[in-house]
């Protein structure tokens, strides 16, 4: 797969100094958690570089950032349901519910306020905080929206976090759902520009960047990360962690997903990404966003354990597990406590 630009970009960035390879190779511990707290724009080499680092240098700074600013100890638990699947006209070539494949998945209708009421208390009483809700519209209608903010009272009303990924929103939708109690928005940039038009071509890179615009403006967290094991490069890889890194506030909240490999959908036949590699984005991501919460997503089924764990050492701090995933499903509730507390992590409710 090529990645060559297809469409012209526009990026949201941070104007201040750049480090230098040389600077980042002589860091002291004191001298990452300054450069941690310092915003800076983050070039696409400078992300290389990270990559580039022998594995067990690229751990250790990523911890040292990860614990200037959060308990390495503590792990987010997050449930996605599928509020409406299936039947999205939009052609992204890893998705399962896009009505261009024939994949199996059928397409439904909104679920209702007491449906997601259930799912919303058993992810409670399993130890989630955040409760995500998708669904699979290119962008919601007003009448769609209006089913969306009854269901994030729902979530409010129980006491979890609301998010919420439903496409593009323009920007009186999201004010729509500031007004409903909306915590967060996922709105994923996916991969880096110069690929993204291999990926889709029913929208522009700059559409997703508008939707992270009108989803800021209105006061709502961002929830926006990426996949990765798409054909990238090494350095394709490297773009995303800078687009996201040098989004204006960087997302609160940084998604890293594996392609999980879905038959009938054109990425099914992908060459499986070195583990390492996964852990080397997870790694960079956490450097680059020091305070965001950086979440093992889609793709977390198909990992071992000690992948899993050398991305909480990378610095991962919050997992999707629990309800099912599309056709690719969770990790299973049970096994995913007993992995935390084998390795003595706790899951307490922490700051947002």
């Amino acid at each position: 797969m090529s990645e060559t630009i297809e469409k012209p970009v526009t990026v949201f960035c941070r104007q201040t100094l750049r480090p230098t390879v040389a600077e980042m190779s002589e860091a002291t511990e004191t001298d990452t958690a300054t450069a941690a707290d310092r915003p800076q724009r983050w070039h696409v080499e400078d992300v290389l570089a990270l990559l580039n680092l022998p594995l067990p240098e690229l751990l250790y700074r990523a911890q040292t950032v990860h614990r200037q600013h959060h308990d390495p100890t503590h792990m987010e638990l997050a449930t996605l349901l599928s509020i409406k699947t299936g039947g999205c006209p939009e052609d992204c070539g890893y998705c399962p519910q896009s009505a261009h494949y024939d994949t199996g998945v059928k397409a439904t209708k909104v679920m209702s306020p007491q449906e997601v009421l259930e799912a919303v208390r058993a992810a409670k009483a399993a130890g989630a905080t955040r409760f995500c809700m998708g669904a699979a519209w290119r962008a919601p209608n007003d009448r769609d929206l209006e089913k969306v903010e009854a269901l994030v009272r729902v979530v409010k009303d129980e006491g979890l976090q609301a998010c919420c990924t439903l496409g593009m929103l323009s920007r009186e939708q999201a004010q729509r759902l500031k007004e409903a109690g909306l915590d967060y928005y996922n709105h994923n940039l996916d991969t880096a520009p110069e690929m993204y038009g291999n990926i889709i071509t029913t929208r522009d890179y700059q559409d997703r960047l508008q939707t992270l615009q009108h989803v800021r403006d209105a006061g709502i967290h961002v929830c926006c990360g990426g996949i990765v094991g798409m054909g990238e490069t090494r350095t394709g890889r490297a773009g995303l962690i800078a687009q996201l890194a040098n989004l204006a506030p960087y997302p609160e909240s940084v998604p890293i997903n594996h392609l999980v490999k879905v038959p009938g959908t054109p990425l099914a036949d992908q060459p499986d990404l070195d583990p390492l590699e996964f852990v080397r984005t997870v790694a960079a991501a956490r450097i680059t966003m020091p305070r965001a919460k950086v979440r093992l997503s889609a793709g977390r089924r198909q990992m071992d354990e000690s992948t899993q764990v050398l991305c909480f050492l990378a610095g991962a701090n919050s997992i999707f597990y629990g309800d099912k995933l599309l056709v690719t499903g969770n990790a299973d509730v049970q096994a995913d406590q007993a992995l935390l507390a084998r390795l003595g992590m706790h899951t307490s409710m922490g700051a947002a």
